[in-house]
């Protein structure tokens, strides 16, 4: 089973869909399309995706309309994450409802790196753990969007919350932090309950695709977590088997699907 968890959707139709007034950034609607669900389940079945995680866009904030109509539209094959704000009072009995309505939602989002603070100061702030602690109550994962900064505070959260599952984003952002605090990335490898995905090389990466000059990052990151706890969640699988070619196919299997599909809740 392929899976991908990276898409945000985006509509054009900014009546039915508005922008937050928290947005962090705002598209610009001239270039969005009319049903960009259409556009991306024909990309899932050009590239051979079965199953897709679509992740909640920020500019949309903690008002999740648009994904959960992608959601109504395509039960079999969509799940998705979710996003609030953690300095929000009314945040965690938001989650509550928003997950009791919508059991297909299946994670709970954190930003946090370099040039994107407005979200949480510290992941050891009452408000944040408060919502780790929610989600991780009612079965979400914790996905995070963070920098190499944010890794040492990460480690604490995940060593008091041992029994919920972490995943990180875009093998945790290494052009927003040193060689030394990216050492603190590769190290939440020790934590079984965490997963690194494999995924924004286009985000450090200075050669075009295939983004050779990126592999022996990814081979360090890999080391680290291994094949249980690696996901590569965008562009073409293939590029599992160009990086990773030393693993064994059910190995480079598990990359590719089956330990998203795990983490998903899909059999």
């Amino acid at each position: 089973m392929i899976v991908e968890w990276n898409t945000h959707i985006f509509s054009s139709n900014v009546a039915a869909y508005p922008f937050h007034p928290q947005a962090s950034y705002i598209p610009n609607a001239a270039h969005l399309e009319a049903d960009p669900l259409a556009t991306y389940l024909q990309r899932m079945d050009t590239v051979g995706i079965d199953r897709a995680v679509l992740v909640q866009p920020e500019p949309y904030g903690d008002d999740h309309r648009l994904v959960l109509d992608c959601l109504a539209r395509e039960p079999e094959r969509l799940k998705a994450t979710c996003l609030f704000y953690p300095k929000d009072p009314a945040a965690r009995s938001k989650l509550v409802d928003l997950v009791a309505a919508h059991p297909r939602i299946v994670a709970l989002r954190f930003h946090a790196h370099r040039g994107k603070e407005e979200y949480l100061d510290s992941f050891a702030d009452a408000n944040v753990r408060a919502l780790w602690q929610t989600a991780g109550e009612l079965g979400l994962a914790i996905e995070l969007h963070i920098g190499p900064n944010y890794a040492r505070q990460v480690a604490d959260a995940v060593r008091d919350y041992p029994d919920f599952p972490v995943l990180i984003d875009h093998m945790a952002e290494p052009q927003f932090g040193t060689p030394e605090e990216y050492e603190d990335v590769l190290a939440l490898g020790r934590y079984p309950n965490v997963t690194m995905k494999m995924s924004g090389l286009t985000h450090f990466a200075k050669q075009p695709a295939p983004y050779l000059d990126a592999k022996p990052l990814v081979q360090r990151v890999a080391a680290a977590f291994g094949p249980d706890r690696l996901a590569c969640s965008s562009g073409s699988p293939d590029i599992v088997d160009l990086f990773l070619a030393h693993w064994t196919p059910d190995e480079r299997a598990r990359v590719k699907g089956a330990n998203l599909a795990k983490l998903a809740g899909w059999a």
